[in-house]
This record gives C-alpha cells, sequence and structure tokens, in this order.
C-alpha cells in the first residue's frame, strides 16, 4: 500500500468514527460562511468519547457492541405508531429458540409474550460470528410512560427501556384555542422588599402574583433559573452555571416563613436580638445582592431549625417528618447524591479551606461509590439529612407560591427557567461524570458577538451514554426544573439538536458540532409536559436551522422571539403580524441591554468600560448599527401611528426611553399574534442596566442588581401604578 493511500484510508476510518460519534462534516456560520472540522479536531473528540482508545480499536468495539445487543437499551415511540417494532438480534445457533419478552410499566401490571425468530431472518456475519437479525412487533398498546421490556433466551438476558411519549408538548386550552396571554420575567435574587433578608425569597412571590394578577391582570411570572449555586462572588452566582440542576438554591428560603425556626427557642431569641436585625437590615439595604453574606446568616437559622426538627418532630415521626421522608422517598438516589455531596463540601472544606472544588479532595472522595464516601454517609448522616432537609423546604415554599397563583386565577403561575449548563466543578458532576465527556468543552463558533468563538468551560453529555442509560438524566432534569409550575422554558433549545465541542487544547473557532437523538428528547420532553401540565418554551436564538424551528413547531414548543433580533434580510424590524403564532414574544433577555439601555446605548458602554472590545473600532460601529436600529424602529412605530404625531422623527432627537416610546413598544410587543409575551421587569419599571453582561465576571455585577421598587412600592407608588395601568390597557386592548 503506498503512502497516500494509507493516509485515505487513515482519512475513511476517521470519517466512519465522525458518523459514528454524530460530528457533523460541516456548518455554516452567521455569515453564511461554511466551515469543515480538521481531521485534529475529530480526532480529539473521537479520542474523548473512546477514553483514549485509536480510532480503529474504537470503531471494532462499538461495532461489537452494537451487534452482541439482543435488543436496544432504550426506544422512545410516537404513542400513535403502535404497535411498537423492535430490531431483535440473536446468535445464528440460538436463531431457532424460543425467546420471552416480559413487560413491565410503571404501575404493578406484567404480561409476557413468547416469540421465535422467523426463519427468513437476516444472518449478519460480525468479526467472526453468525448474527441473526428479525424485527418483533409488540402485542400490546402501551399508555403513555416508561416501561421495561426484557428478552431471555436459553439463560441470556437484556433489557429495554421503552418509552411512549405524545406527539406534542401541553398547551393550556385557552391557548390551543386562539388564545394569548402575557407576563412578567423577574430575577427573583433581585427582588427587594421590607421583609426579606437583602435577596428575594419564595413569600416575595406572593406578592409579586398578587400585583401581577390584580393589577396587571398578567397570566404568569417568569423566573430566572432556581437552580442550586455555590452562591461564591463573582464565579459562582450564576444562575445558568449550576451546581446541580436537580435541586433548588435555598438561598431564596424565607427564614421566618419556616415553622421550626419559631419552635426553637434558639433561633426566636436570636432573631429578636438587636445584632441580627441590623445584620438582616444591612443586606437589604445593600446595592446588590451580598450572596455569601445573606446565605451564612440564613443556614445559620435554618441550622437551628434542623436541630428542632430533629428533636420535635423527625424522633417522634409526626405528620411533618413523615411528609419529610416522603420527600426523600420519591427523590431517589439524585438526593442522595446531592446531599453527600454538600455534606461532603461542608467537611472537606473545614479540613482544608483552600479546597473549593471537589476535584482538590482526597481522590477516594472523587469517586462517589467508594468505599470511604459509603463510611462517610454513615458517619455524618445527620449532616446529609440537612441539606435534604433544606431541599425539603424549598419545595413546600415554592409548591405554596404555585398555590397562590392558581388561587389567583392565574392560568400559567411560575414560568420556570433551565439552564443548559452544569458546572464542572459541582454536584452534578461529581455524582454523574461518566454521562459527560471529559477533554471537550461546550461553546459556541464564531459570530458578531465574538469573532474568536466563545468556550463556555462546561463539559457536554455523553449521547450514546445517555441514551443507553435510557435518557434518566434529562427526564430528571425537565422533571426537577419544571416542577411547581406551568411553564418551562429550555434555555438554548438547540442543545436537543446539536452542541458544539471544543477540545481540550482547540480554539474556540476551530470546534465542531456534535449532532444528539433529538427525535427521542423532543419526544421525552412532550412526555415530561403532558404529564406534569406545563408548556415548553424553547430558548432558540442563535444559528437554529429552519429544519430544527420546524421540528419544534411540529412538538408543540413554542419559540423565543426578542424584539431587538425580529428582523428581515434587509435589516428592517418585522411587523407584528409577522411574528409566529406558536411563539414567546419578549422585550429583552437577561444577556442583553434593557429598553431604556438599549436606547441609550448602556450595553455598549459596559462593554467598552468593561474591556470587553477590541478596539476604538469595533465600538464606533456598534453605536453606528445602533443608531440605525434605532431609526428603524422609530420609524415603524410612526408608521403604525403607535406614536403620536408630535413625538419626534428622527432618533437623534430622542435621547431617552420616553413615555411615549416606552408606551408605544410595549404596545408593538402586545399586538403580536404570539401566544406570550413576556416583558422583563426592567422593562417595565424603564431600568437602563441589563442583569447580566455575557463574558464578563469581576468587571460588572452580574446576577446582583436588585429591583429599582420594593414588592410593597411596586403597589403603592404612583409611577409604578403608571406603568402597571399602561401595561393592563394593552393587555386588554390586544385581547392578552
Amino acid at each position: 500500500m503506498t503512502p497516500s493511500n494509507r493516509n485515505d484510508h487513515a482519512h475513511d476510518v476517521l470519517e466512519q468514527a465522525a458518523a459514528l460519534c454524530h460530528i457533523e462534516p460541516e456548518y455554516w456560520d452567521t455569515w453564511g460562511q461554511r466551515h469543515t472540522p480538521s481531521d485534529e479536531t475529530i480526532q480529539a473528540i473521537v479520542g474523548s468519547l473512546s477514553g483514549g482508545r485509536g480510532v480503529a480499536e474504537f470503531l471494532a468495539l462499538r461495532e461489537r457492541e452494537h451487534w452482541e445487543r439482543m435488543i436496544p437499551f432504550t426506544l422512545v415511540a410516537d404513542e400513535s405508531s403502535q404497535p411498537v417494532r423492535l430490531r431483535v438480534r440473536l446468535p445464528a445457533n440460538l436463531a431457532g429458540e424460543t425467546a420471552t419478552f416480559q413487560l413491565s410499566g410503571e404501575s404493578a401490571d406484567r404480561a409476557t409474550f413468547h416469540w421465535r425468530m422467523p426463519g427468513d431472518a437476516v444472518i449478519h456475519d460480525i468479526q467472526g460470528h453468525r448474527i441473526a437479525e428479525a424485527d418483533y412487533e409488540l402485542p400490546a398498546t402501551l399508555a403513555l410512560g416508561y416501561h421495561d421490556l426484557t428478552l431471555t433466551i436459553a439463560g441470556r438476558e437484556n433489557r429495554l427501556r421503552l418509552i411512549i411519549a405524545p406527539a406534542r408538548a401541553h398547551l393550556p386550552a385557552f391557548l390551543e384555542q386562539g388564545g394569548k396571554t402575557a407576563g412578567v420575567a423577574v430575577s427573583l435574587y433581585g427582588v427587594r422588599s421590607a421583609r426579606n433578608w437583602g435577596c428575594g425569597d419564595f413569600t416575595d412571590l406572593h406578592a409579586l402574583l398578587a400585583w401581577l394578577a390584580e393589577d396587571l391582570k398578567a397570566s404568569f411570572l417568569a423566573l430566572n433559573p432556581l437552580h442550586a449555586i455555590d452562591n461564591r462572588q463573582p464565579y459562582n452566582i450564576s444562575p445558568y452555571l449550576p451546581n446541580s440542576v436537580f435541586f433548588r438554591n435555598p438561598i431564596y428560603l424565607d427564614v421566618e416563613a419556616v415553622s421550626e425556626v419559631h419552635a426553637s427557642p434558639a433561633a426566636n431569641r436570636l432573631l429578636r436580638s438587636a445584632g441580627v436585625r441590623e445584620e438582616i437590615e444591612a443586606c437589604r439595604q445593600a446595592e446588590f445582592v451580598e450572596y455569601e453574606r445573606v446565605w451564612r446568616l440564613k443556614r445559620f437559622f435554618l441550622t437551628l431549625a434542623f436541630r428542632q426538627f430533629l428533636k420535635t418532630d423527625y424522633r417522634h415521626n409526626t405528620r411533618r417528618a413523615q411528609a419529610f421522608r416522603r420527600f426523600i422517598q420519591q427523590s431517589n438516589q439524585r438526593l442522595r447524591e446531592f446531599a453527600t455531596y454538600c455534606a461532603l463540601w461542608d467537611w472537606m472544606h473545614r479540613r482544608n479551606p483552600d479546597a473549593w472544588i471537589w476535584q482538590h479532595w482526597p481522590e477516594a472522595y472523587q469517586d462517589p461509590e467508594s468505599p470511604e464516601v459509603a463510611d462517610f454517609r454513615i458517619k455524618h448522616d445527620r449532616h446529609i439529612l440537612f441539606h435534604a432537609y433544606l431541599q425539603w423546604l424549598v419545595d413546600e415554599q415554592l409548591a405554596s407560591a404555585q398555590a397562590k397563583a392558581t388561587e389567583l386565577g392565574m392560568p400559567i403561575g411560575l414560568y420556570h427557567d433551565m439552564a443548559l449548563a452544569t458546572d464542572r466543578c459541582g454536584a452534578d458532576l461529581w455524582a454523574n461524570r461518566k454521562y459527560f465527556v471529559p477533554g471537550c468543552r461546550v461553546g459556541s463558533p464564531p459570530d458578531g458577538f465574538a469573532p474568536e468563538g466563545q468556550d463556555w468551560a462546561f463539559p457536554p453529555p455523553d449521547t450514546l451514554r445517555n441514551r443507553d442509560d435510557g435518557y434518566r438524566l434529562f427526564i430528571d432534569s425537565i422533571r426537577a426544573s419544571s416542577r411547581h409550575g406551568g411553564a418551562l422554558r429550555i434555555d438554548h433549545v438547540m442543545r436537543l439538536f446539536r452542541l458544539y465541542w471544543i477540545p481540550e487544547g482547540v480554539a474556540a473557532k476551530n470546534g465542531a458540532y456534535v449532532r444528539d437523538f433529538h427525535e427521542d428528547l423532543l419526544r421525552i420532553l412532550a412526555l415530561e409536559s403532558v404529564r406534569g401540565k406545563f408548556l415548553v418554551v424553547g430558548e432558540d436564538l442563535g444559528t437554529v436551522g429552519g429544519d430544527m424551528r420546524e421540528l419544534l413547531y411540529r412538538a408543540g414548543i413554542l419559540s423565543y422571539k426578542v424584539l431587538y433580533f425580529e428582523k428581515d434580510h434587509t435589516g428592517e424590524f418585522l411587523r407584528p403580524q409577522q411574528y409566529a403564532r406558536q411563539a414567546l414574544v419578549a422585550s429583552t433577555t437577561h444577556d442583553l441591554p434593557t429598553l431604556a439601555g438599549y436606547w441609550i446605548n448602556r450595553d455598549i458602554e459596559a462593554r467598552r468600560a468593561a474591556g470587553l472590545l477590541p478596539d476604538e473600532t469595533s465600538y464606533f460601529r456598534q453605536l453606528h448599527e445602533r443608531a440605525i436600529d434605532k431609526q428603524r424602529l422609530l420609524n415603524l412605530l410612526h408608521e403604525m401611528k403607535l406614536l403620536p404625531e408630535w413625538f419626534p422623527r428622527d432618533q437623534q432627537l430622542v435621547p431617552d426611553l420616553s413615555g411615549e416610546l416606552h408606551n408605544a413598544i410595549i404596545g408593538f410587543l402586545a399586538s403580536t399574534p404570539s401566544m406570550l409575551m413576556v416583558l422583563n421587569q426592567e422593562d417595565l419599571t424603564k431600568e437602563t442596566e441589563q442583569q447580566n453582561l455575557p463574558a464578563s465576571t469581576h468587571q460588572y455585577p452580574n446576577w446582583k442588581r436588585k429591583m429599582m421598587y420594593s414588592t410593597e412600592e411596586l403597589r403603592s407608588l404612583k409611577i409604578t401604578r403608571d406603568f402597571a395601568l399602561m401595561l393592563r390597557q394593552w393587555l386588554q386592548a390586544s385581547g392578552r
């Protein structure tokens, strides 16, 4: 074989491996340019997925595993495509034997079927072994949900997780029938009130929901992701880079609403002390959310509450203790893993104050299944139970808030948000790292905001391993994120189709897209949505292909339309009637300027001050482009007669977001046919500062800004009443 032939063969083998690993051979960027991943990038991704094996060895191993498996690990089927058909593979010498299929569902029902491979089965010669292959049609109609199918033949056994899903996600009847509605988005951590401890809490939700339902006549309150984070500034406070997506942040607990706090003599005494009240007031009056300070204070009182709970409830197995035990049982191993991690982190950090991440722990404790961790669970069971107790309190208080929304007649209530990422140094990776790919990170390809691409520094999921496990991580993350809510926003919904992988040692601009099993994921999302009765919004900003949006549409998932980006091919803003019906229309997002900030170029100035612009040319280019966009928006609002005739027609004569312009933009959004409209709280009150400045950390107070007005002021100040009246009138006029 000549050297060129050897190179051709190696390249062919690499292409086979790339196809097996679902690495896309090309992608198109936002400028319409085609990119193909280099052989080095493909080899690095394949190497990460194969555990360091050579490409040829990896291909042979995967082929052998594929053919040795009698039935797949997982099969996701549409309920309308029954009876379910699955591919069965048997060693040819067993083809004449009778196979037994045992089917069990989520109830106790079981069924047994017998089957013999037909004589016309296809015979394959695989690595020296003869394999018979044929289809088996399950003689049963299955209900929506999760089923287990076990195949037994000649002493061999394989299990299949069979998932029956609906074609579309849940939509409330009034939306299915042509209705539309609206809500307000709030960053819970930044909510101010006269009673919270310097960080918004679950009791504040009651006041916000009453304000929305009674003053604005809105249908939902959209929240930031409530996932558990480490509450350490500035790197561990982003709700979009959680410690765990399966559990929520106990900093949002209203400590004074916990019954055990009032039952504890020590907690009661200290709560009345001048020092504690002064500290609470100092946190409350701080300009920004002081995460460490607030959590330190709350945790102290929650520890006293837990001691009281053990003494008066847990020991005597009261009704409250029984409810706690049911919560633990229903939360399965995820709660056990998370609470163990939290207790271990506390213990390790006390022993070594420099051990900030689990990768700094002794090696034995980095493995959740090690004998040392098992021994820790026994010796520190009460400490682990404390962290489970915190999650139970979170669940109680959040359930109460959603119940309040229902009581107020809100058809959706709480609208939750599920982050894309999970911190590589957090609880989820500690407990489930085999389901993530080491040696690669998720990011995004080059675009106008980041010409060199973006590296988001968290590991991608191992698509094959997650599928073979029955998608349990994905299912549990959906359930956890949607719990106690009527809507769920999926951040970066393109994740269901593909993610941009960046191997170690490779620049972000040289990564590659890796596909996921989107049909399975969409069906599972629809199933969980129907079961949980929550609608789904997919944040589909960025490079989402038309075919992806079509599939999302068919699955009943709402698109996400942000005013700034809804333009035609000439750059002109779309008219309201051009917006999609099956969509949510938004004024902005946490990563984008507020309406008031947009008009005064506050985001551009913030990027310049933070050193995020490459040069002054880029700064002036962005100012020029913004001026063009503002003029285009102003022209459209005048053309639609949403602005009074006397209002200036030149954007240079409108220095800020005047009342008339504010009113016109809100009216524009409300008049779209989109099912949902969401207005950021900052846009309702005309605030100029956005919650997050992408690509910054210490340069900008990300995820710390408090609301301009407290919950009490929202319902009492004339200025906020004017805002509320303006929005309410537009909602009524537009049929929302």
